[in-house]
Formats: C-alpha cells, structure tokens, sequence
C-alpha cells in the first residue's frame, strides 16, 4: 500500500498543471459549452413538445 502512494506522489510530480490565466480560459470555455448546449436543448424540447400538442 506504502509503495503506491509513493508511486502516484512522483507521478503527480510529473504533471504539467495549467496555469492561472490557462485555467481560467479552459473554465470560460467549458462554461460557455455548457449553457450553450443547455439553452440548445431546451430549445429542441420545447418545439418537439409544442409540435406534440399540436397532434394531441
């Protein structure tokens, strides 16, 4: 058990972290990906249930 998390603490020496101004860019993005995504599918879910009600 000893030996793993010695080896997952020099990995994560190994890692190549963001920095600030990175982190906040890629958080902009991800953001901005998701609200779109999100406003995208209300839409299509509210024209696919008005056109249902139209039928029904």
């Amino acid at each position: 058990m000893t030996k793993f998390f010695k080896d997952v603490s020099r990995e994560m020496k190994k890692v190549s972290w963001p920095k600030g101004r990175e982190l906040t860019s890629y958080t902009v993005t991800v953001l901005t990906t998701v609200a779109f995504v999100a406003v995208f599918f209300a839409v299509i879910d509210l024209s696919i249930s008005q056109l249902l009600n139209l039928f029904f």
